[in-house]
């Protein structure tokens, strides 16, 4: 099994909470920002990084302080969330790899595509805790899969030569001419066969959609073993996450990487109006996963 390096490890204990338990506040997004911040393409189009940056500010300053550690983008949020003062000087902080959407093969695959310029070594030279890695997968479809995976074992032996922490996130997706029933159908075996791809590649810790039930968590765990994996919002409604975040830590999850479902209605262009629904609504939230951690970790050390 894929074990961690004395830095990765250190690396892993600040993305974690006085639990131990991973608690990261996810706004690495840009193009799904966009869309929750203006109704029309037109109006998000005018949305500057700039704009995008001071949004991830708020998220970081009223969310992010109160968890372990914060996720945000190479360009629109750091240097300056360090150079400002932003990000607590005890909570850590992951950069985003992965470009804003995808390309699209010839046959209609998903090509995950990394912000130019962006690697280990420039992690590191923002001030970061480490880095954090998206791919698609199919892995019911292998010729759907050799760019993305061959992407992720670059970028996993990029940082393993910078012996730099990397969290590996992966997402599956419906395919061209696939029945909703037929993709929702296969999702919690194409969760686990990701899993255990990303594990080959040699992942240390993963981030990944919500297996589906307490039967595939807890097969996610068995293919695991000692890797930690985290459960990711996927922009689900609160309570559906909390069910989801349960049902994970009761079958084995480390932690949780959350995003959307924290903050997705607390954002605005106005940014009063953030800051009120953000100290309120989203750290309300926020501590609901808390007590979830609480609770697990304690059964944990109880057992």
């Amino acid at each position: 099994m894929n074990k961690m390096t004395t830095a990765e490890r250190r690396g892993y204990q600040m993305i974690c909470d006085a639990t131990g338990s991973m608690m990261v506040v996810a706004c690495d997004q840009r193009g799904g920002m966009r869309t929750l911040l203006a109704a029309t393409p037109e109006e998000q189009a005018k949305i500057s990084n700039e704009t995008l940056g001071k949004t991830k500010y708020d998220i970081t300053r009223y969310l992010a302080s109160e968890a372990g550690c914060v996720l945000v983008d190479p360009i629109c949020a750091v240097p300056g969330i360090i150079d400002e003062g932003v990000v607590p000087r005890n909570t850590g902080l992951l950069v985003g790899l992965d470009a804003s959407g995808w390309g699209t093969s010839p046959h209609g695959y998903r090509i995950s595509n990394m912000v130019e310029g962006i690697n280990a070594r420039k992690v590191r030279e923002l001030g970061a805790t480490g880095g954090k890695i998206m791919i698609y997968l199919r892995m019911d479809t292998p010729e759907a899969n050799t760019e993305n995976l061959a992407t992720l074992r670059d970028v996993i032996a990029d940082f393993a030569r910078e012996d730099l922490f990397l969290v590996v996130e992966f997402l599956t997706y419906q395919l061209e001419g696939e029945s909703n029933e037929a993709y929702q159908s296969k999702i919690p075996q194409l969760i686990q066969d990701g899993c255990q791809a990303c594990i080959d590649c040699g992942s240390k810790v993963l981030k990944i959609p919500y297996p589906g039930s307490e039967a595939a968590c807890a097969s996610v765990t068995k293919i695991c073993g000692d890797i930690p994996w985290a459960v990711l919002s996927a922009g689900v409604d609160h309570q559906t996450f909390l069910q989801q975040v349960d049902i994970s830590l009761r079958n084995g999850a480390s932690g949780v990487i959350a995003g959307r479902s924290l903050w997705k209605d607390c954002i605005s262009l106005d940014r009063n109006v953030s800051k009120e629904k953000l100290s309120s609504i989203a750290v309300s939230r926020l501590r609901d996963i808390q007590q979830l951690l609480v609770k697990y970790r304690k059964e944990l050390l109880s057992a």
